[in-house]
């Protein structure tokens, strides 16, 4: 990145960086420029494709479906039911 780069970058995103800002943001992209020159330079072919450095493993419990309240236990908590269904104040 140069120096005419990171100002339009600047006007675009309203910022407003010091001299010194823009000397160690440009900085750090010449450094991660530097790491990603250094990786292309490493000889991959062999290497297989992976999404994930670790494997993935679920920790959660199955998903099994459940009825841990019975109708009528519900129902006996609302202020009011009909029908088997909680009844409530209308809506406008």
């Amino acid at each position: 990145m140069d120096r005419d780069t990171l100002q339009k970058l600047e006007q675009l995103n309203q910022l407003s960086l010091t001299v010194q800002e823009q000397d160690d943001v440009l900085a750090f992209f010449a450094a991660r420029e530097a790491d990603w020159e250094a990786l292309v330079e490493i000889d991959t072919e062999q290497v297989e494709r992976m999404v994930h450095v670790q494997p993935l493993v679920n920790v959660l419990r199955d998903d099994v479906a459940s009825q841990p309240f019975s109708r009528e236990d519900l129902l006996a908590q609302a202020p009011e039911s009909m029908d088997g269904y909680w009844q409530v104040p209308q809506v406008l």
